[in-house]
């Protein structure tokens, strides 16, 4: 590596920079899994019951989305009620804290929407499936 390329180099990353301790480690990273946005864009509008659910959400087994669904309950993002009638009717509906994640969805859409075509080409040049 010559002195040039060197001085143009970032300085090391620090191996400290992620504190062990950070409230951040415990933030629950639900946008950015596979379901979760798609959930959180069925639930915007209000309550809806697990077959509901279904009818858009077609590509994900009914295991997942209950473990979606659970994990997303976990983290305080849905509610689910379940009424006492027979049959036993359940809604799943977004909590406060649930509905803080639409912007961030609506902020990614966009940007996808924008670099779409950028990402398409890229993939497309480094022989990637689009």
């Amino acid at each position: 590596m010559t002195d040039a390329t060197a001085h143009d180099r970032a300085a090391p990353l620090d191996p400290g920079m992620f504190h062990p301790l950070c409230p951040s480690s415990a933030m629950p990273f639900r946008v950015g899994d596979k379901w979760s946005g798609m959930v959180i864009r069925c639930l915007q509008n209000g309550p809806r019951r697990f077959g509901e659910l279904r009818v858009p959400l077609r590509a994900v087994t009914p295991k997942v989305l209950s473990e979606t669904l659970r994990a997303m309950e976990r983290d305080g993002l849905v509610t689910r009620t379940a009424y006492d009638e027979n049959p036993p009717r359940v809604e799943y509906a977004l909590t406060p804290l649930g509905r803080t994640l639409i912007p961030l969805l609506d902020a990614a859409r966009t940007r996808s929407e924008t670099h779409l075509p950028a990402l398409l080409a890229a993939r497309r040049a480094a022989g990637r499936p689009a």
